[in-house]
C-alpha cells in the first residue's frame, strides 16, 4: 500500500463497509491494480453473511426438511411429526455462517493486496475519512455501509426484549408463540420457518401482507402459511406493546395478542449513523445516500452501492452496483444503474419471484396493448411428478416484448433467473 506521511494512507479507492457490495468493489479494484483501503467496524461479510441471506436460508432449509417429514403421505410414505432439536438447528445455522466466512475474511482480502482497517469510518472533509486513528484520503470513496432494522415508534416497544432479523438467530430455544410485526418478505419467511420448527406464530401487518407483490401470487403463499397454522392478521395497526409477566402483549386494531417472543420485521433502512456524511458534503435522507443514475453522490468523489444507495435492498443488486461503480472509477466508462432487470424472491414455500412489472403495474404503464400469459404449474409434467402443482407463471408482454414476470410456486427463485 502506498503511503503518505505517518498516520495517513492515500488510496485510489477507499471502500467503507465490507458487506456484499463493498467486498465486490474492493476485490475488483485490487485485482485490477488499484490501491484499495477497506474500512469495516463490524463483522466482515456484512448483513448477508452474518444476519441475513445465509442464516435465514440455512434456517429455512432446516424448516423445510421438517415439513417434508410431515407431508410424505402424498408419495406413499407414512408421515411423521419431526423431533426438532432447536438448539441443534441453530448450531447448523452458525456452522453454515462459519463455513462461508473465510470467503469474506480480512485475511483473504489482505491477500489480494487490500489494506483492511477494522474500525468505523467517519468523514472529516469532502476528501478524507478517519478510521483506526488514521486519516485516509482517496481519489474515490465508495459507501457500502448496508442497512439496519427499521424500528417503528410503537409505544412501549423499547420496554420489551424484542428480536430483529439481526438477533433472532441468537435464540437457542424455540419460542412457544412468536409474534411477528410486519408481513413483508422477511416476516413471512421467518414466520413460516419458525412455525415448521414447532413455534406458534402470529403475523401482524398494518396493510396487506406481501403488499408489494402480485395479489394473486401473494394469496397463494399466504394460504399455505395459514394452512400450516400461521395466524396472519392483515389491516391491523399495532397501538402499543407491553411486558405482561413472562409474556409480551401486543395491542392491535383487533385486540390484544400475547406471545412469548416478539420479532420486529418492519423493514430496513440505510445505516449511515456513524458516517457523518454531512461533513463529507454528501446529501442523504432516511432512505440512504442521495445518488444519481451513476450511483454518484452530491460529492462527485463519493459513490454509494447496495442498501446505502437507498433503493431496492438485495445482495445481488449490491453486486451489480459494484460493477457499475468499478466501470466508472477505474475505466472512466459511462455506466448507469437500472433495476428493471433485477429479480426479487420471497423464500417462503411456495416461493414467490418477480422480475420487472407486476400485472397491476404493467396495466397502469401500458394499458390496452398489454398481454398477460398465464401458465399453471398444474399443467407442467415435472410439477405433477413432484406433486408440487400449486403455482403459476405469469408473463406480462407488450408487442411481444416481456415487461414483467411473476412466478409463484416451487423453485420460483430458480426459474425467474432462466
Amino acid at each position: 500500500m502506498a503511503g503518505g506521511r505517518h498516520g495517513r494512507f492515500d488510496a485510489d479507492v477507499c471502500v467503507i463497509g465490507a458487506g456484499s457490495g463493498g467486498l465486490s468493489v474492493a476485490y475488483a479494484a485490487a485485482r485490477l491494480g488499484a490501491r484499495v483501503v477497506l474500512v469495516e467496524g463490524g463483522a466482515m461479510g456484512g448483513d448477508c453473511l452474518n444476519t441475513g441471506c445465509v442464516p435465514s436460508k440455512a434456517l429455512i432449509a432446516a424448516a423445510r426438511h421438517a415439513q417434508t417429514m410431515r407431508e410424505g403421505a402424498r408419495y406413499g410414505i407414512a408421515p411423521v411429526e419431526p423431533q426438532v432439536d432447536f438448539a441443534a438447528v441453530m448450531a447448523h445455522v452458525h456452522r453454515v455462517i462459519a463455513a462461508i466466512a473465510p470467503v469474506d475474511s480480512q485475511d483473504r482480502y489482505e491477500g489480494f493486496g487490500v489494506r483492511v482497517i477494522r474500525d468505523w469510518a467517519r468523514f472529516v472533509s469532502p476528501d478524507a475519512i478517519e478510521a483506526g486513528g488514521e486519516r485516509i484520503t482517496a481519489r474515490r470513496f465508495v459507501i457500502a455501509t448496508g442497512s439496519r432494522p427499521r424500528i417503528p415508534p410503537i409505544p412501549g416497544l423499547d420496554g420489551v426484549a424484542y428480536l430483529t432479523n439481526e438477533t433472532v438467530f441468537e435464540l437457542t430455544t424455540c419460542p412457544s408463540h412468536l409474534i411477528v410485526l410486519g408481513g413483508g418478505p422477511i416476516g413471512i419467511e421467518l414466520a413460516q420457518a419458525f412455525r415448521r420448527l414447532g413455534a406458534g406464530v402470529s403475523v401482524v401487518e398494518a396493510g396487506r401482507a406481501l403488499g408489494r407483490e402480485d395479489p394473486e401470487a401473494a394469496a397463494l403463499v399466504l394460504a399455505r402459511l395459514r394452512a400450516e397454522g400461521v395466524a396472519i392478521r392483515e389491516g391491523n395497526a399495532v397501538h402499543s406493546v407491553a411486558q405482561d409477566g413472562d409474556r409480551i402483549a401486543v395491542t392491535t386494531t383487533d385486540g390484544v395478542l400475547r406471545g412469548s417472543h416478539l420479532l420486529v420485521a418492519t423493514g430496513r433502512h440505510a445505516d449511515l449513523g456513524r458516517l457523518d456524511a454531512a461533513a463529507g458534503g454528501i446529501a442523504f435522507d432516511d432512505r440512504g445516500v442521495s445518488v444519481d443514475a451513476r450511483l454518484r453522490s452530491s460529492n462527485r468523489r463519493v459513490y454509494a452501492v447496495g442498501d446505502a444507495a437507498g433503493g431496492m435492498q438485495f445482495t445481488h443488486l449490491a453486486n451489480y452496483h459494484a460493477g457499475i461503480v468499478i466501470r466508472q472509477i477505474l475505466f472512466s466508462l459511462p455506466a448507469r444503474a437500472t433495476t428493471g432487470h433485477v429479480p426479487r424472491v420471497t423464500y417462503a414455500d411456495p416461493e414467490l419471484a418477480q422480475i420487472g412489472l407486476t400485472e397491476a403495474e404493467a396495466r397502469k404503464a401500458h394499458g390496452a396493448p398489454l398481454e398477460v400469459l398465464r401458465f399453471p404449474y398444474a399443467e407442467n409434467d415435472r410439477a405433477m411428478a413432484s406433486s408440487q402443482t400449486d403455482g403459476f407463471i405469469k408473463v406480462m408482454a407488450v408487442g411481444g416484448r416481456p415487461v414483467g414476470v411473476t412466478i409463484a410456486g416451487a423453485e420460483a427463485g430458480e426459474l425467474v433467473g432462466l
